[in-house]
């Protein structure tokens, strides 16, 4: 997709699309050229597939990932309807053969984009990008040993999944409220092809989940309390009676928790 000169520096509402490969590290050298072409060739097949022209959108690449950005005479419902399905399908069957199975986190939001000449920027890509890399997504990808997840923006959900359509069913996501380095947010997830993923509601943990050294520990739903991703996301699934505390002092004694057995109703 080409913008002219004057089009520099002048921001337009388009779809902003991260994807990310799972365990990108953990790829040698030598694997990381077939890791990348996996990842072309089902974003290819799936653009081809949904009747979207490679030259008609913004690629750019991250390594182990690509962004890419829509514009708007495009529908979004295109991309997240029948784009995703067949991306999933096309990774579902790949991955049949794969002696590692490639794993993509995908995330979207509509907003206004900035292009120049190295390529695209604002706030709206940020967002992508940090879904994207969300502890959420990461943990949900990995404990359901799924293929595929996507992270909607809430006013992506709202305004295109919410009404639904063919290829989009909006009760198949889940909300989650994680925070990224713009501040709290709430995003949606899906698994492709799955019903909506159980995620809780994001409370923290109690001390007892932490290690007595003082670093976090994962809850036995598997969520940390941590800045793993470098963008000092953190996702807590925990039952009741759990309370966090964060850079707080107290100037006095306090008991956290119940009184078992001093404040029962006599008969």
């Amino acid at each position: 997709m080409e913008h002219d000169a004057s089009d520099a520096g002048e921001a337009r509402y388009e779809l902003v699309i991260s994807v990310d490969a799972r365990g990108s590290g953990q790829y040698s050298d030598a694997e990381k050229p077939l890791m990348r072409r996996q990842i072309y060739e089902v974003l290819d097949t799936a653009f081809a597939q949904a009747g979207v022209g490679r030259n008609a959108v913004h690629l750019e690449d991250r390594g182990d990932g690509v962004l890419i950005s829509v514009p708007g005479r495009i529908a979004v419902a295109r991309l997240l309807g029948l784009w995703m399905t067949e991306l999933h399908e096309k990774l579902r069957l790949d991955n049949r053969r794969e002696r590692r199975p490639l794993g993509l986190r995908v995330a979207m939001h509509v907003g206004p984009v900035r292009h120049d000449s190295e390529g695209i920027c604002g706030d709206a890509v940020n967002l992508a990008c940090g879904l994207a890399d969300s502890s959420v997504a990461r943990h949900l990808l990995e404990r359901e040993q799924a293929d595929l997840v996507l992270a909607v923006s809430e006013s992506l959900y709202r305004e295109v999944v919410s009404p639904g359509g063919k290829f989009i069913d909006p009760d198949r996501f889940a909300p989650a409220r994680i925070t990224l380095k713009g501040g709290e947010v709430t995003a949606w997830f899906q698994l492709p092809g799955r019903p909506a993923p159980a995620l809780g509601q994001p409370t923290a943990p109690s001390s007892s989940t932490t290690a007595a050294s003082g670093s976090p520990a994962a809850d036995e739903d598997g969520y940390e309390d941590g800045e793993a991703d470098g963008d000092g996301d953190a996702a807590y699934r925990a039952g009741r009676d759990m309370n966090v505390f964060r850079d707080t002092t107290f100037e006095r004694s306090v008991h956290i928790g119940h009184n078992i057995g001093t404040d029962r109703r006599k008969d």
